[in-house]
């Protein structure tokens, strides 16, 4: 082996290294340390060691965002009122308990097929506050100032995606899903009013049905990125 090669794969075998020892860490941390006790009283089941929490914890970490904490619920968890879902997440209020939809512009161009221009994407990813209600007029405005006019208005139509299509883009169910970790990157929108809530720690889905994720709001805006619109 030439020794510019035998550099390379010391190198590749480093980072190998160095990725699956970061994976470990976040597992560990996820699971036993939860980084928001005092946002976020243990008052729900335990969270296993598995797959979605080491991925999800270490794409986090991977990203600057350190506040955040996975609970495991209960599997009825959906059939309860939203106060009682506060509770056992320990939310600082019902507004507080966010959800993530999956939107498709039923009206773009032909051309328009995936989420290659986030400006102008055949889908998107709103988070919006249960308690809230969604202004998909108010995004279609939004897009469409975005575009700077360029693009009719008419081709700004935002939907329900299909949840087959929902679950082939994230790559999670109904109920499970996250804007992190997603199968495809999709632009995520955020509701204003999530970035107006205090304390700044708001729960989301965390990848499977009874597994909820709670995140600081200025570090997921640092890590996300999204586009900020008042949506409700």
């Amino acid at each position: 082996m030439e020794d510019g090669e035998a550099v390379e794969a010391a190198a590749a075998e480093l980072e190998r290294l160095q990725i699956e020892i970061l994976h470990r860490i976040s597992v560990i941390e996820s699971t036993f340390l939860p980084q928001n006790s005092s946002a976020a009283p243990s008052s729900s089941l335990p969270v296993d060691e598995n797959e979605t929490v080491a991925r999800l914890s270490t794409i986090l970490r991977s990203g600057g965002v350190n506040d955040f904490c996975f609970k495991r619920v209960a599997p009825d968890y959906y059939d309860w009122p939203l106060e009682s879902r506060r509770n056992v997440l320990g939310a600082s209020s019902v507004d507080h308990l966010c959800k993530s939809i999956v939107l498709v512009n039923t009206q773009a161009s032909s051309n328009i097929l995936d989420c290659s221009d986030r400006n102008n994407s055949k889908y998107y990813v709103v988070v919006v506050q249960y308690t809230a209600r969604f202004n998909a007029e108010a995004v279609k405005q939004f897009l469409y100032s975005l575009n700077e006019g360029k693009i009719p208005k008419k081709r700004f139509n935002l939907r329900l995606a299909p949840e087959e299509t929902s679950i082939k883009l994230t790559g999670f169910e109904h109920n499970a899903v996250t804007c992190i970790g997603m199968k495809t990157n999709i632009p995520v929108i955020l509701d204003e009013a999530i970035t107006k809530l205090k304390p700044d720690f708001f729960w989301l889905g965390g990848g499977e049905i009874d597994l909820k994720l709670g995140v600081r709001t200025s570090e997921f805006l640092e890590f996300v990125k999204p586009f900020i619109v008042p949506c409700s």
